[in-house]
């Protein structure tokens, strides 16, 4: 089939896919599918392979560093590789004799998976990991930038499929630059969706006609308040803020300091390599060009950053981010949105109380439900926070970016979609992981009747304001 029939194209493509997966579920088992895992992680993890993806991605999306996204593929994969290695998705996975109830474990067929050009090696690798763990197949429509890496990533992993005999057509990807007409059709004849990037193709895959997983925007928000150590705040902010320079959705955007020890945390910003900018209007007018961020300072090293926002000489030397003062927020005010580079807009807060509103009202205008940040020693702020705000985390006392997705030190699952509730237009608020790409089968057989009085449901309401 040529690209001159597209959409005959893809609609190939997803036969084969389902055919594999037919034969991959009938011959199923739970090594098989552990087995299939396993290649998959291993075509990114192996090192030189690694390296390669690495540099790839770099090279042909001009988005992150090298360096950066080895340690990406690398730690997002083991973590997942972690997180599913007990997981049972295979055949009887629960048989409660109260309840009558036997599940069994069911692939959901062919996954249709929309992965960025930020992350184009490690967001389908993760995509694919859970897809063949649970027995399904997948076929990936890479951004158009991403389309070399996702090639050697696929190319990679059919090489240890055919090692354990597993059929290339499970994993497949949508060939060529790709096209809105190309993704269309697999959003429609897919059996789920997977989305990550745009916030368009999320309303595409929502509006399509096909059960979708779609993650809103990162906009992430992190309060200083009087009570953090500043020092290690600073050191974790600007770890976070700068690892492959800011591509991810979990990079802080804006942080909100509380008066009493602003001077003191801009001082530890400092010595971090944080450069405080005062005047916002010279950072707008260089960042963004006719209203679309400047291509040659998104995601870009310090440097060329720096040049790319004419502040070549006037930053210390040694700079990795630039902290923007700026107290405006919405949608003429575009320092409160997302970046996508080494720029943290720097907002003061009266006291905690204002810290809060100011990160609930900057999350309202974008991010909303995706998550916020904290730095404090007081054990409450945190929930405080989280129920003040539309957020589906909070992320306390940590690099952002290294906990949001997942980390060796806290309970997150591995993951590079992160779903944002009701609030960023989600079905989900938790982080994509393994069991969103399974379903099941109930068997269910008769038990001794559990049927209650009136009086058992309604005799304390009676009680209190009679029949």
């Amino acid at each position: 089939m040529t690209s001159d029939d597209p959409i005959a194209e893809v609609e190939a493509i997803v036969a084969r896919a389902r055919a594999a997966q037919r034969d991959f579920e009938h011959h199923g088992s739970q090594t098989l599918y552990d087995r299939a895992a396993q290649a998959a992680a291993w075509a990114i993890m192996e090192p030189e392979r690694n390296r390669n993806l690495a540099e790839c991605a770099v090279r042909t999306t001009g988005l992150g560093n090298v360096a950066d996204k080895i340690i990406k593929n690398h730690r997002k994969t083991l973590g997942l590789m972690r997180d599913i290695k007990h997981a049972q998705t295979f055949g009887i996975i629960g048989d409660d004799a109260t309840t009558g109830i036997t599940e069994i474990a069911r692939p959901m067929g062919v996954i249709g998976a929309v992965v960025p050009s930020t992350n184009p090696g490690a967001t389908p690798a993760n995509n694919i990991i859970n897809a063949v763990k649970c027995g399904n197949a997948i076929v990936v429509s890479p951004s158009p930038k991403g389309v070399p890496t996702c090639e050697m990533l696929i190319e990679n992993i059919h090489t240890e499929f055919d090692k354990i005999g597993v059929n290339r057509d499970l994993v497949q990807m949508i060939p060529g630059r790709g096209s809105k007409e190309k993704t269309q059709r697999l959003l429609e004849i897919a059996d789920l969706i997977v989305v990550t990037g745009s916030q368009n193709n999320v309303r595409r895959a929502y509006t399509s006609g096909t059960p979708a997983l779609a993650v809103g925007a990162g906009n992430v928000v992190t309060i200083v308040d009087e009570t953090a150590d500043l020092f290690a705040a600073a050191e974790k902010i600007k770890a976070s803020k700068t690892f492959d320079n800011a591509t991810s959705c979990s990079s802080e955007n804006a942080v909100v300091v509380v008066d009493e020890i602003y001077d003191a945390f801009v001082d530890a910003m400092a010595q971090t390599g944080g450069a405080l900018i005062t005047d916002d209007r010279a950072i707008i007018d260089a960042l963004w060009i006719k209203g679309t961020l400047n291509p040659r300072a998104i995601a870009k090293d310090p440097a060329e950053m720096i040049d790319a926002l004419g502040l070549t000489g006037q930053v210390p030397e040694g700079t990795e981010y630039l902290a923007v003062e700026t107290n405006g927020i919405g949608p003429d005010h575009p320092l409160s949105g997302e970046k996508l580079s080494r720029v943290l807009s720097v907002y003061r807060a009266k006291d905690f109380a204002h810290a809060v509103a100011l990160t609930g009202e900057i999350q309202s205008v974008l991010g909303a439900g995706h998550s916020a940040g904290i730095h404090t020693t007081d054990t409450d702020r945190p929930v405080t926070l989280a129920r003040a705000i539309p957020t589906s985390r909070v992320i306390v006392n940590q690099a952002h970016t290294f906990a949001t997705g997942g980390s060796f030190t806290n309970g997150m699952p591995f993951s590079l979609s992160m779903g944002c509730g009701s609030w960023g237009g989600n079905s989900i608020d938790t982080n994509l992981h393994w069991r969103h790409f399974m379903q099941t089968t109930k068997v269910v057989r008769e038990i001794p009747a559990n049927e209650p009085t009136l009086d058992d449901i309604f005799a304390e309401y009676w009680a209190q304001v009679g029949q």
